[in-house]
């Protein structure tokens, strides 16, 4: 018999199988888009169907849970909140300038935090058909098979990830830019992939070392947090302190070690 976090995930998996459809229909076919809150930040159709499916499945499932969606919180112009009661927090599709330009790399990431804790992450790319689960103290898994961090150490032989976009808001553009620098002049590789949810995932299985970014809101980063925890990673505020979803800054690695180099690195960048 299944356990209640399972049952979730479970409901989760099947959720995102069934969205993945209507997803990859979008991916493929013709696409209306619009913008939000800048010309970059683009939302088509797609998006909002995706998270109709999803919306619509977990309050059918499980109508005393809560929910936060990009979509949705966008549309109320307001910040969301976390509150101690189970919460999907859902982004219906990460790397939506990727998804619009025909990229691969796009996904649905579904989180579910309890008590302000995650305890389920998936994140599935229907373009590839790559499905990363994680659920609390179970591991996480690629297509049902176990993944781990790397066990890199130092930045000098780390590929890591930084996403560059926020750096056209010319109010962080030279703190953004500082930080980068830093970090590249370091690193072994570096790589800007348009999805933080599948960014993270990429950590989580080893083919990236550290990923690094401020901005990112609940649903870039809720079910990836998970997923790289569970991996055997580390994830953290960028200023070293505990992860909290909702604190819109991100380090996440391999190794401990790499992480707090990395928070070093980028605490002396900031006072350049």
């Amino acid at each position: 018999m299944p356990s209640e976090i399972e049952q979730y995930l479970n409901t989760a998996v099947d959720l995102a199988r069934h969205a993945g459809k209507t997803m990859l229909e979008g991916f493929h076919g013709t696409k209306t888009v619009t913008t939000k809150n800048s010309q970059w930040d683009l939302v088509t159709e797609f998006d909002k169907k995706v998270e109709k499916i999803l919306t619509e499945g977990f309050y059918k499932a499980y109508p005393s849970h809560k929910f936060i969606g990009e979509e949705t919180a966008s549309g109320d112009k307001s910040e969301p909140i976390l509150t101690d009661a189970p919460t999907w927090i859902v982004d219906p599709i990460d790397g939506t300038t990727n998804f619009v330009h025909g990229f691969h790399l796009a996904c649905i990431s579904i989180g579910l935090a309890i008590n302000k804790e995650m305890v389920v992450g998936l994140i599935y790319n229907p373009i590839l058909d790559e499905m990363y689960t994680a659920s609390k103290g179970q591991g996480a898994k690629l297509n049902g098979i176990p993944i781990h961090t790397s066990k890199v150490t130092q930045l000098s032989q780390a590929m890591i990830s930084y996403e560059i976009g926020f750096a056209r808001n010319p109010n962080i553009r030279s703190s953004i830019m500082k930080r980068v620098e830093a970090l590249v002049s370091i690193a072994q590789g570096f790589r800007a992939l348009g999805s933080a949810a599948i960014t993270m995932c990429y950590v989580a299985a080893g083919s990236l070392d550290a990923y690094q970014c401020n901005g990112l809101q609940s649903w870039d980063v809720a079910a990836g947090a998970l997923i790289i925890s569970e991996a055997g990673g580390v994830v953290m505020n960028t200023d070293g302190s505990p992860f909290d979803v909702m604190a819109r800054k991100l380090v996440c690695t391999g190794t401990r070690k790499l992480a707090d180099e990395i928070v070093e690195i980028i605490k002396q960048a900031d006072t350049l």
